[in-house]
């Protein structure tokens, strides 16, 4: 097949420095030998995500964004000993192969690894590659079986017991979202306050199994095998992940699913295909992975509005930098209309209209 995702040249501002990369490379990767070259993966609003080719091989590798401070070089550190700790016992996990912190390389933490080549799904399917329904609704299954998979590994004897604290994790997730919110709002953004206070109001008890969780699980964070694309053969993008109720980790995921029948409004920020022939529904996902997981789910209704809040905050916190100057990338000059578009919806539910 030819849908396999694609890099493109590096945008403007986010060149690195091919020299000094280099001589990293051949340095800390035996058998790395030829001509480097770089291009940049165009997607995530996040870390920045490169290809990078030295002769024959080929290398991903992840860096915060440009102008960030010392947290996000904290979180490269995590997010390459998350990958250290699953690639081991979770086959979906790409093969780390190098971090460093020297500033002089690139003025970063960065780090290297495998990539995994297949078919990323964005918005809509690649041009080409038709499903027909009963296959897409078999995508949808083994796309829950894998964070099912997940949330039932022991993450102490993963050697992540320290990556999260279970204890309090709602509540704190809650108090901390509410809080980046308030800070990160603009003038031309609604204050949230009711879903917010809901939210507050609404916080179930603490997961009684609780499970190292991936916090950005979506379609475009898989990657499928591009001879079968019902295969799922990697999750990327673990810079998020933690120990934490994994129904907060279902929530965060179906906030990007947008139905088939969601308002037009929805449809205006969807950013996955989930809206085609065959996609389950956000009830029918629910169900699907109770069924998978084992455990009876009550109430979802807090874990979506959850979700949908969460995505708003993330949303924002770009979008001010950008209201602010601090960007001028334009992809991010209409996630207010998102942020409105969240609140909306996350009032729907709380008016209990379900999910």
């Amino acid at each position: 097949m030819t849908h396999i995702d694609s890099p493109r040249d590096i945008r403007t501002g986010e060149e690195l420095d091919t020299s000094k990369l280099d001589a990293y490379i051949k340095d800390v990767l035996p058998g790395a030998g030829g001509k480097i070259n770089i291009l940049q993966f165009p997607s995530g609003f996040s870390n920045l995500t490169y290809l990078v080719t030295v002769g024959e091989q080929e290398f991903i590798l992840r860096r915060p964004p440009f102008g960030k401070k010392a947290k996000t070089a904290h979180d490269m550190k995590r997010e390459y000993t998350i990958l250290k700790s699953l690639h081991p016992v979770f086959p979906y996990v790409p093969e780390p192969l190098a971090y460093s912190e020297d500033p002089e390389i690139m003025g970063s933490p960065f780090y290297l690894m495998e990539r995994m080549k297949g078919i990323i799904l964005r918005k809509d399917f690649p041009k080409g590659l038709v499903l027909k329904e009963e296959a897409i609704a078999k995508l949808c299954k083994n796309f829950m079986s894998i964070l099912s998979r997940l949330h039932h590994l022991d993450y102490n004897q993963c050697g992540l017991d320290t990556l999260g604290r279970p204890e309090g994790y709602v509540k704190r997730q809650v108090d901390g979202w509410s809080r980046r919110y308030r800070d990160a709002r603009t003038p031309d953004v609604p204050d949230f306050e009711k879903v917010m206070n809901w939210l507050a109001d609404n916080m179930p008890a603490d997961c009684p199994n609780p499970g190292i969780i991936h916090n950005d699980y979506k379609f475009d964070n898989v990657v499928l095998n591009s001879e079968n694309p019902l295969d799922i053969i990697g999750v990327v993008d673990w810079e998020m992940a933690t120990i934490g109720d994994p129904l907060m980790d279902l929530g965060a995921s179906l906030a990007y699913w947008v139905n088939a029948d969601d308002p037009d409004e929805m449809q205006l920020i969807r950013s996955l295909p989930t809206n085609v022939s065959g996609m389950l529904s956000r009830r029918q996902i629910v169900d699907l992975y109770a069924d998978i997981a084992g455990v009876t789910i009550d109430k979802f209704e807090f874990y979506y509005c959850y979700g949908l809040f969460r995505l708003a905050v993330i949303a924002q916190q770009i979008y001010y930098r950008y209201f602010h100057g601090q960007t001028q990338d334009e992809r991010f000059k209409m996630l207010s209309f998102a942020v409105q578009v969240l609140e909306k919806a996350a009032l729907r539910v709380i008016a209990g209209n379900g999910i």
